[in-house]
């Protein structure tokens, strides 16, 4: 039985662990000293990390805990950017045999041309490419490039939890809502969330159902986002991927 735990750093931001008690995974260490922290609270032995991206807020905590635990192994793409903290490059169809599980690494350019995402059923691990209701800025893909991480990782089964590194599914609803004003399920979907997060609690994970439903980026071929999207556009657009990439342009400005 393995634990899933969303641990809060910075201002908005998780590291993600999955334990079994006694061994752990982290994802996106942000910062250090929160999560070596909790490893030696809970009594766990950190057996790996995993990075998805070279954002600072995703990987500053690694020298400190390669200090902690010299041994330490850590998962990241295989590009130069990444050769002063991974100490086992990955691509496009890695495996990585971690706490009983086989995690394999697809390869999701869009927010950063060097971003990957670690699945093992049920867990998805997925960066900044897919948001809770939201999904990343294209700070260096294409739309094009978007769109098909996105279906890539749609296609997974509609179980698997959707764990992503940052606490904006909020705000991604307030933008959801102006697309889909009433689309019920994310109306129910957002009422729920609010309350979590007056309660102090996060939002994550969601399932790939749930995002199926409510995250507009998913819906790119419904008719209700179309007539939203083509509205503001002020041009009929009914391609998917035109309609993606006004749908992002739009999310960058709202």
């Amino acid at each position: 039985m393995l634990t899933l735990v969303s641990l809060p750093i910075l201002t908005d931001n998780y590291i993600w662990l999955l334990h079994d008690g006694s061994s752990a995974i982290a994802v996106d260490p942000g910062e250090a000293e929160p999560l070596l922290h909790y490893l030696q609270l809970h009594g766990l032995r950190l057996q790996a990390v995993l990075c998805t991206h070279h954002h600072y807020d995703h990987v500053d905590g690694i020298p400190a805990l390669r200090h902690a635990q010299p041994d330490l192994t850590v998962y990241g793409p295989a590009t130069p950017r990444f050769a002063d903290w991974v100490t086992h490059p990955v691509a496009e169809g890695s495996q990585l045999p971690l706490l009983g599980q086989t995690f394999q690494v697809l390869e999701t350019p869009a927010h950063t041309l060097d971003h990957v995402v670690y699945y093992a059923a049920p867990w998805l691990f997925a960066g900044d490419v897919l948001f809770a209701c939201g999904c990343g800025r294209l700070f260096e893909g294409t739309p094009t490039q978007l769109q098909q991480s996105l279906q890539r990782l749609a296609a997974l089964p509609a179980e698997t939890l959707l764990c992503c590194t940052h606490e904006y599914t909020l705000s991604n609803q307030r933008f959801a809502l102006a697309v889909e004003p009433d689309n019920l399920a994310l109306q129910q979907r957002h009422a729920r969330d609010a309350q979590r997060r007056a309660a102090g609690l996060s939002t994550l994970p969601s399932t790939l159902a749930e995002e199926g439903q409510t995250n507009p980026f998913l819906r790119c071929e419904q008719a209700s986002v179309e007539r939203a999207v083509s509205q503001q556009a002020g041009a009929v657009l009914t391609d998917s991927l035109a309609v993606l990439a006004a749908l992002r342009r739009w999310k960058d400005v709202f």
